[in-house]
Order: C-alpha cells, then sequence, then structure tokens
C-alpha cells in the first residue's frame, strides 16, 4: 500500500463532503468491475500475419482502468483521513467545533452561527474563527 502524503488545503476542506460521498461509489464499482462483464475492455491491434495490416479486436480486463479507479479511491480515503485527523488534531475547542460542524458535518453558517452562541452573525463564525484560524495555519 502507497502511503499518500496529504497537504490540508481550502480546496480539499470545500471537497470533502464530496469525497466521503464519492467512497461507497469507487468500492461498488471496482467490485462491479470484477464480478462482471464492466471491467471487459477492447482494443483495436495491426494483424501483420497476411503482410499487410488488418485491424483485430482483442478483448479482455482493463487492468489500466481498474488500477486507475482504485488508485482514485486510495487518494480519497488518504484525503479524508487527513481532512479529519487535522480537524481532530485543533486545539482551541471552539476552532474544532466550527470546522467539525461546518467541514464534518456540513452545516451552514447560519446554523453554525446559532449553535455557537452568535446567531445571526454566521459572518463573525466564518470571518473571525474560521479565517482567522486558516491565516494562522497559513493555509490557502
Amino acid at each position: 500500500m502507497i502511503l499518500i502524503e496529504v497537504k490540508v488545503t481550502r480546496k480539499l476542506l470545500r471537497n470533502y463532503q464530496k469525497y466521503k460521498r464519492e467512497l461507497p461509489f469507487l468500492k461498488a464499482e471496482l467490485e462491479e468491475m470484477l464480478a462482471t462483464d464492466a471491467g471487459i475492455g477492447s482494443s483495436v491491434i495491426l494483424d501483420y500475419q497476411t503482410g499487410y495490416p488488418r485491424p483485430q479486436s482483442v478483448v479482455g480486463f482493463d487492468f489500466d482502468l481498474y488500477e486507475h479507479r482504485k488508485g482514485v479511491l486510495e487518494r480519497r480515503k488518504e484525503q479524508v483521513k487527513a481532512v479529519e485527523q487535522w480537524i481532530n488534531a485543533i486545539e482551541d475547542g471552539q476552532v474544532r467545533c466550527v470546522f467539525r460542524l461546518r467541514y464534518i458535518n456540513g452545516m451552514s453558517w447560519v446554523k453554525i452561527a446559532e449553535k455557537t452562541g452568535y446567531g445571526g452573525r454566521e459572518d463573525y463564525v466564518r470571518l473571525h474563527i474560521r479565517d482567522r484560524y486558516l491565516k494562522k495555519c497559513k493555509i490557502r
């Protein structure tokens, strides 16, 4: 198993929910490729047995596609794990709570403001808690 070094960025945080939802679909796709004809691919080669090129179809399991999808699945798992570990490692409880509510639970800024006691001031939570922490950590 290859370990992938994942750097937490704003883009990764933004895409965390999408990547998390993608995992079961990627797993199912790999299982389907192995169990059914979904993994079968075909290529055309030129056969020179008669001295002239004749196109011939070659059918078989598409290992390149399978390995590509397997790599995507592993990358997504590592990215999801990295985001969760990064959020859980935040020492400040309020900041950790804001990040968990926003990125792991997928709440809106309005609901986060209400839940953290800043009702009606979602910009404060976003700008003064989240953005200040990201700037402190030099995350772009």
